[in-house]
């Protein structure tokens, strides 16, 4: 076991089956040393189990959680295409978050993804970053993430 799993393991974290995909892409690309992921849903065994905006019938606290949902289903695509011990660093992450109108929390929230590639990649998890508020997100999710990594 390579030092990235294993640290997950330590965290008591394991990595989900790779979320299918909802339409036509796949769930993660490489080109040269890096790697994308498509955006990535709060889907645990394969549904939602939050769904809704945020600062209406999701609050703060449930999509930070859903967030850090999202960053593990990133880490099991990057796991999936070139295995997660290849991972240098976690070069940037966006996440988007269903927001009701006022609601200005997008950082707070997107935090849950960020602070899980902290745990899982200490200081080679430290990203560049977007939090956008959006209107709607596929399936009604409350949040989606995408995740940029450098790989040797």
């Amino acid at each position: 076991m390579g030092q990235w799993k294993a640290r997950l393991a330590e965290l008591g974290l394991e990595l989900p089956a790779v979320a299918a995909p909802v339409a036509a892409y796949v769930p993660a690309v490489r080109t040269g040393d890096l790697v994308y992921t498509s955006g990535q849903l709060p889907f645990v065994d394969g549904a939602l189990p939050l769904t809704g905006k945020v600062g209406g019938p999701v609050d703060a606290d449930e999509a930070k959680a859903a967030a850090r949902t999202c960053a593990l289903n990133a880490l099991a695509a990057i796991d999936a295409l070139v295995g997660l011990d290849s991972v240098v660093r976690v070069v940037k992450l966006v996440g988007f978050v269903a927001s009701v109108e006022g609601f200005t929390g997008q950082p707070g929230v997107i935090n849950g993804a960020s602070e899980l590639m902290g745990e899982v990649f200490g200081d080679a998890g430290v990203h560049a970053r977007s939090a956008v508020g959006v209107a709607e997100l596929p399936l009604a999710a409350p949040v989606e993430v995408e995740v940029i990594v450098e790989v040797r």
